[in-house]
């Protein structure tokens, strides 16, 4: 039997990092998955990667350790408040202050040298550019601009050994679209966690930015939520 390729696959443990891992073993890729405690404001969506990660197997899954607070500049690595209850019009106008300053900049770059270890040439991203919260390293332009630098900076790539490609595959897909996808591939949506804000025990508050958009995309597809949320946070939402 041939040995399948090899993929780095970034998992928050919410849903579309989950529906993304889900698409790359669908595609028969042995599947690394990377996750990071880089400071953010809850343990949860860590807790909610390795459950993913259990629940779909693959090679490995590794957490890594870095500190964003030390730098600040976000609602999800400092104190500033996470705004709630915004209309979906709000949502996609500007950039929100639960932008992580270059997160993505820096967990690819964690991914790509990943990949270079385990002679890798693929990298998978949950990245979207329609239900998302205008983030600008969500974009199809930075994801390209990366591409084209991640070519340039790695010894094996100099060498020839490795032509690294970015895989983005929900970036042109609403959250309704991405939720019909990765039921089609399984995915158990309860097992997530997209909140910027729950509880202690894991449970979404329902009226954050992700959770508004999450739940936007569920009722576009004619289904309900599977994942826990705090009392009457529904109906708050």
């Amino acid at each position: 039997m041939l040995n399948k390729p090899k993929a780095v696959v970034l998992l928050s443990g919410g849903l579309d990092s989950t529906t993304t891992l889900a698409i790359a073993q669908s595609e028969g890729y042995d599947t690394h998955a990377l996750t990071f405690r880089y400071g953010q404001r809850h343990e949860g969506e860590i807790e909610a990667a390795r459950r993913v990660a259990q629940r779909f197997g693959g090679i490995q899954h590794v957490v890594a350790q870095i500190d964003l607070r030390v730098f600040g500049g976000s609602a999800l690595t400092s104190d500033i408040a996470v705004p709630k209850g915004r209309s979906l019009d709000a949502i996609g106008n500007g950039i929100p202050v639960t932008y992580v300053p270059a997160r993505n900049t820096i967990f690819l770059s964690f991914a790509l040298a990943w990949a270079e270890v385990l002679g890798a040439s693929d990298i998978f991203l949950g990245v979207n550019a329609l239900d998302y919260s205008g983030y600008p390293d969500c974009r199809p332009e930075y994801i390209e601009a990366f591409e084209r630098m991640a070519n340039l900076a790695t010894k094996s790539g100099v060498e020839g050994r490795q032509h690294l490609k970015i895989h983005t595959p929900l970036i042109h897909l609403t959250k309704a679209q991405i939720i019909q996808r990765g039921l089609t591939l399984g995915v158990e949506y309860e097992l997530t966690l997209t909140c910027y804000d729950p509880s202690a025990q894991g449970e979404a508050c329902g009226r954050c930015d992700a959770c508004l958009l999450r739940l936007k995309g569920f009722a576009e597809s004619g289904l309900t939520d599977p994942a826990p949320y705090r009392v009457d946070a529904r109906a708050l939402a």
